[in-house]
């Protein structure tokens, strides 16, 4: 299973409790996938930068779960329709934690790179 995470923005007229029963239902249908969900994250109302199906405001939740990649689209599919989503958007997570390291052997080269480049001067 792969890990993903999915950012949800609710339609504040739709929902009621800020969310809290959209986060249990979809939370019982990726276990119901044989998913997991790792974290949920309430981020709260925001305003728009512009009006998303004439709404000026949403309800924010970042979701991390794993489930398998062919699930995914059954999830997708599922709250494409629902009309309490406003937008909703499925990425493979892939956190700065695992790119780190690539990082720092880019400084460690840096050095030995601009000596090179000084001494062909």
């Amino acid at each position: 299973m792969k890990k993903y995470e999915s950012i949800f923005i609710l339609d504040i007229r739709k929902v009621e409790d800020e969310g809290v029963a959209f986060t249990n239902e979809i939370t019982s249908y990726i276990e119901s996938l044989g998913g997991k969900m790792v974290s949920v994250e309430a981020m709260g109302r925001l305003q728009f930068s512009y009006e998303i199906k004439k709404r000026k405001a949403g309800i924010y939740y970042d979701y991390v779960f794993e489930l398998d990649e062919a699930k995914v689209i059954e999830l997708k599919q599922k709250y494409r329709l629902d009309e309490r989503v406003l937008r909703n958007m499925v990425l493979v997570y892939d956190r700065p934690e695992k790119i780190s390291g690539k990082v720092k052997d880019l400084k460690d080269i840096a050095p030995q790179a601009q000596e090179t480049a000084d001494k062909a001067e």
